[in-house]
């Protein structure tokens, strides 16, 4: 695969029509999390964006997430919509108009096997899509998934099976920890083509439920990027995976960045 070149969102209109609640299941979410040198992160979000920092370290990572019956509210199941989905994602902090400290993500790509996710994500729901095939085998507690997109600029791939507890080297000091700190991550921006708003789009659960994951093998080519991420400035921490969880999408106002 050739080497990956600078990522953009897709072109899209800044004029949107947006559905008020889309709501469906998350049959499988993988959590895949890596420690970053702040410094380095920082350069790659917008400034109004501060890394949210665990342990001296800027977390981010990967949300590999098979959405099911994902519909407008109040629509029956069965006219839902399927789709295997990445997103990259940097946890952070920003300061609302009110001075207030808010905490969420900052995503900047977002993978879909869906071409309706990827026409209407930006357009009738925040969220521009790339296209992407997605090659899955999950047996329930042994998952093997590779992504590549469609224009050939990202590529995931990891093989987990779940386990009894995080990894020694983790720098979460227990499942709990780990759990309560990406549950607070419930709010993503993601960015846009044309450059002047990020999309804001809330994820509310019935219920918050993580199992670690032992991760035997991991590549995202977007954290193996020297040209990005400079030799000793990230590490792989810990997987988490969710499953069979009603959920609901909640838009948020666009911030400026």
């Amino acid at each position: 695969m050739r080497p990956p070149e600078p990522w953009t969102a897709l072109e899209h209109p800044t004029i949107v029509v947006r559905l008020p609640v889309i709501e469906g299941v998350i049959r499988r979410r993988l959590l895949l999390n890596f420690r970053v040198d702040p410094l380095v992160m920082q350069r790659m979000i917008p400034a109004r964006f501060r890394p949210k920092l665990h342990s001296g370290s800027a977390v981010a990572g990967i949300c590999l997430i098979r959405l099911e019956q994902v519909r407008p509210r109040h629509l029956p199941s069965f006219v839902g919509v399927t789709s295997e989905n990445a997103a990259h994602r940097v946890a952070v902090l920003w300061d609302d108009e009110d001075g207030r400290t808010r905490e969420g993500v900052y995503i900047p790509r977002r993978d879909t096997s869906s071409w309706l996710n990827q026409l209407a994500g930006g357009r009738i729901f925040p969220g521009e899509h790339h296209q992407a095939g997605f090659r899955v085998r999950d047996s329930g507690r042994e998952i093997d998934l590779r992504m590549r997109s469609t224009d050939g600029t990202a590529a995931v791939e990891v093989r987990a099976s779940v386990a009894d507890a995080l990894p020694s080297t983790s720098r979460f000091g227990s499942l709990a920890e780990a759990s309560a700190f990406f549950e607070r991550g419930s709010v993503g921006y993601s960015a846009t083509a044309a450059g002047d708003r990020l999309d804001g789009l809330r994820l509310d659960t019935r219920q918050w439920k993580v199992e670690p994951l032992a991760v035997h093998h991991v590549f995202s080519s977007w954290f193996s990027d020297q040209a990005r991420f400079p030799q000793g400035s990230v590490a792989f921490d810990c997987g988490l995976v969710m499953r069979d969880i009603e959920h609901s999408w909640h838009g948020e106002p666009d911030l400026r960045p």
